[in-house]
């Protein structure tokens, strides 16, 4: 009878130990979502559909009560775009300024990443050591002797073709302009600007919300070359503006991240991929301090989200 209820005990404990570790296995599964995510065949809703008024308002009232930054964002020398991935099943929207075209330095090398994926797809490039080596490093250390290759390889009508693509839009005259990328990234060589500023290397803060949000959800090229491009942006190497204050405070989240910076001018954007938070922040700037601003730009959308739950 003692054997008996023993190795009944035993099976009890077996099957709660069965039972726990399996809830415990779920939760990890739901903690780490792959990327890029499927949406099972359905339609992507397009990101503008996603502007959550409650996240709109807190963004603005968080950016404005800082004088400086109110000028700054009057003046059209700011823009700012930030999109809550916490609940994918509900994600959010809001921008400012987000449609006001600006300079942006190095980040708008993902659209150089964007086109090289389009041609090694479509088979007009091969995918050799030396182009995926130079896709790592204009991502990773925004190396300006690599991008310039890669300019070089696609020239300008690629680049311009693929980012107006009606499947992206990408760069769009409606919708305030968008990514571009018209000059190579050094001293020689003819410029080629976009259609409403006459900027080189431009970007908008809602299309680069707009490229992560497709990037995260396979929508560009393809599922897999959207993977690829993920792993050329995770684990920046250089440690400056929004990568500076978030590694401090989600030191175990992983971080997606293209980065720019020429004289006054500076910009970030960043995919931030945590068990607790997850969002896309771009920030664009002309400002000798801009730098700084950027990093303190990390702390408030931290409180926008904390009041916008």
């Amino acid at each position: 009878m003692k054997t008996r209820l023993g190795v009944l005990t035993v099976l009890l404990l077996v099957l709660c130990f069965a039972c726990a570790n399996k809830s415990l296995t779920a939760q990890v599964l739901k903690e780490r979502v792959s990327l890029p995510l499927k949406s099972d065949d359905q339609k992507l809703v397009p990101l503008v559909e996603l502007k959550n008024s409650q996240l709109q308002d807190n963004l603005e009232v968080s950016l404005k009560k800082n004088s400086k930054w109110k000028r700054l964002i009057d003046n059209k020398k700011m823009a700012v775009g930030l999109v809550d991935l916490r609940d994918l099943n509900n994600i959010r929207f809001a921008s400012v300024n987000g449609e006001n075209i600006m300079y942006a330095a190095s980040l708008p090398k993902i659209a150089v990443l964007l086109a090289i994926s389009d041609a090694l797809e479509k088979g007009e490039l091969d995918e050799s050591p030396a182009i995926m080596s130079d896709m790592r490093l204009m991502m990773s250390r925004s190396n300006n002797q690599a991008t310039t290759r890669l300019i070089d390889l696609l020239g300008y009508e690629k680049i311009k073709d693929v980012l107006m693509d009606p499947a992206y839009k990408l760069y769009d005259e409606e919708q305030g302009g968008g990514l571009w990328v018209g000059k190579r990234y050094a001293k020689t060589g003819a410029r080629y600007p976009e259609p409403l500023k006459g900027i080189s290397h431009a970007a908008t803060a809602n299309q680069v919300c707009r490229f992560y949000y497709m990037l995260i959800n396979g929508e560009l090229v393809s599922p897999e070359r959207s993977s690829q491009m993920l792993e050329m942006m995770v684990d920046p190497e250089l440690h400056h503006k929004f990568v500076n204050t978030i590694e401090k405070v989600r030191p175990n989240a992983k971080l997606f991240r293209k980065s720019g910076t020429w004289k006054n001018y500076h910009a970030d954007s960043i995919l931030v991929w945590g068990k607790e938070d997850r969002f896309i922040l771009v920030g664009l700037l002309q400002d000798d301090d801009g730098e700084r601003i950027l990093r303190q730009l990390v702390l408030e959308i931290e409180n926008v989200l904390d009041k916008s739950n």
